[in-house]
């Protein structure tokens, strides 16, 4: 089948070509600081020569089976979901982009990434995500080199649902896969931090117990190979998982104890006494806004990109 080349597609290729270039260039390591590859032992393969390094305990096949359930993380004896109302507060680790040239336009990009990511979530993720340098529960942090071993390269790593500090880790190599690819990896690792394990997990790793949870369905966004697209099964069954949780219907899956827990920037002292906030009453007051200016509510398919990344 061929497509006549019109104007418009013609615009739009070259829009596309034109992103592809911005990124390309945005991703150009600093000289000097070309990746290296390093060794990772028990790694997940996602697909060809594509790992995710956050389920690092185990395996790197299925041993040829394929669960097809919501698979959650069960390795302290508990499954841990993100308490009603979770805020989890990010910030770039500053030193670590200097791997890039022009570290300016390489966070611009990875906030592109990111956002990208969560609007494919969308109303399916149960927290809401906020920039903070000052209060923050995890790091994205760029690592200079790549983590590689004759099965493949890892792309990102992430973490599960607790109230520690923690990083969101990206690879050399992540930056030399099309962007589609990307935002997957973005979208793969996010189901983590949801508390998301492979699907495999329970196949694969039985010294760290997972339980399962869902309809049966060979694609997600947490399978792997050519199965690993995010679909409307795995946004339905991750919000069904958690309203029955925070609404107490639901305490245990397959006799496991759900944990609901909360993020380490909710469990910090008061802000306010945190070294450069201005506690409340000493900030100055805002300026009345006139009517005309008013804010007006917005529809959650309103939102911005920057709105899912900084909390609004």
């Amino acid at each position: 089948m061929t497509h006549p080349n019109t104007p418009k597609r013609q615009k739009s290729e070259t829009l596309e070509a034109q992103k592809e270039a911005r990124q390309a260039g945005a991703f150009r390591p600093r000289q000097g600081k070309q990746p290296t590859a390093g060794m990772e032992t028990l790694v997940h393969v996602l697909g060809r020569g594509i790992i995710c390094d956050t389920d690092h305990r185990g395996h790197p096949t299925p041993q040829g089976r394929s669960p097809s359930e919501i698979v959650l993380d069960a390795s302290e004896g508990f499954i841990p979901l993100w308490a009603a109302d979770t805020v989890l507060r990010w910030r770039f680790r500053e030193r670590s982009m200097d791997y890039f040239e022009d570290r300016a336009a390489a966070k611009a990009e990875i906030r592109n990434l990111f956002a990208d990511a969560l609007l494919a979530w969308g109303s399916a993720a149960p927290v809401t995500f906020k920039y903070d340098d000052d209060l923050w529960d995890f790091e994205i942090v760029m690592r200079s080199s790549d983590q590689c071993n004759p099965i493949g390269c890892v792309l990102a790593g992430a973490f599960f649902p607790d109230g520690g500090r923690h990083e969101l880790e990206l690879y050399p190599k992540m930056f030399t896969q099309i962007r589609k690819e990307q935002v997957d990896t973005f979208t793969h690792e996010i189901g983590h931090v949801f508390g998301l394990r492979h699907f495999f997990a329970n196949v694969s790793e039985a010294a760290w117990p997972s339980e399962m949870f869902g309809r049966h369905d060979n694609f997600s966004i947490m399978n792997y190979g050519a199965l690993s697209e995010l679909t409307d099964v795995d946004k339905e069954d991750l919000t069904v998982l958690y309203q029955a949780a925070w609404g107490g219907e639901l305490t245990h899956i397959n006799g496991t104890p759900i944990q609901l827990v909360k993020p380490y920037s909710a469990q910090a002292p008061d802000r306010s006494v945190v070294v450069g906030q201005i506690p409340p009453a000493l900030r100055p007051q805002a300026a009345p806004q006139s009517r005309s200016k008013a804010a007006q509510p917005r529809s959650a398919q309103s939102r911005s990109k920057a709105a899912y990344l900084d909390g609004q």
